[in-house]
């Protein structure tokens, strides 16, 4: 998936959304580097990346395109989707599409001192162009393909394959929906999982500052039977 879906599906944290966007931009283990709730997003961002990549819907997008866009077809569908989301953004968000990013905006500068490179570039250029909210505009989505395709070591006109989602925007339109339901389950399903752990350690956390003993686990119990 791309900028926009990560966003929303990283939930309402303000910390967790810029985590859902740094997933783009951090590799390698997190050690603690981030504020814990940006950490769950980066998480949650990897997490959505490899089960997106497995999913029926997005495997029969990939097979609209012949070689040589063949090897390029996740990257046009991943933009693709981020398009048709702006589109449709109040079906699944309750605030309009231009205040939310500019609230995240705002936020991710709060977090600029321990952006990547990368990602400091984006804080500083998103603003001023609408990065996020430029996807509703059909009209220039050949241009941001293209502008993405600058970054490969072989420079590619990626926007030449628009006329691929174009003209099928019918089976576009069904691989999102089931797309994001399934991912919209999954991500609920992750942070809720992550709060609870994150609940149960500061428990225990607390009650070992406490000087209380934590709850015996079943082999434990079983010892002092």
């Amino acid at each position: 998936m791309n900028y926009l879906a990560h966003l929303l599906l990283s939930g309402p944290n303000p910390d967790t959304q810029v985590g859902g966007l740094l997933g783009d931009f951090v590799k390698g283990p997190l050690k603690g580097g981030y504020p814990p709730e940006v950490e769950q997003g980066i998480r949650l961002h990897r997490q959505i990346d490899t089960l997106t990549a497995h999913l029926p819907a997005m495997t029969q997008l990939n097979k609209l395109f012949e070689s040589p866009w063949r090897r390029y077809a996740g990257v046009v569908v991943d933009i693709a989707f981020d398009h048709l989301l702006a589109q449709r953004w109040q079906e699944f968000h309750r605030q309009t599409l231009p205040e939310f990013c500019a609230d995240f905006y705002q936020h991710l500068s709060s977090h600029r001192h321990r952006l990547p490179e990368q990602a400091q570039q984006f804080c500083d250029r998103a603003p001023g162009l609408g990065w996020l909210e430029s996807y509703a505009d059909p009209d220039i989505m050949a241009t941001i393909l293209n502008r993405v395709g600058t970054r490969f070591r072989r420079p590619v006109a990626l926007g030449d394959c628009w006329p691929i989602v174009q003209a099928n925007h019918n089976h576009f339109d069904r691989a999102f929906d089931e797309t994001m339901m399934e991912l919209s389950l999954f991500a609920e399903s992750f942070l809720h999982l992550s709060m609870s752990a994150s609940s149960i350690s500061c428990d225990l956390t607390n009650q070992n500052l406490d000087g209380r003993n934590p709850p015996l686990i079943p082999s434990q119990r079983n010892a002092h039977l």
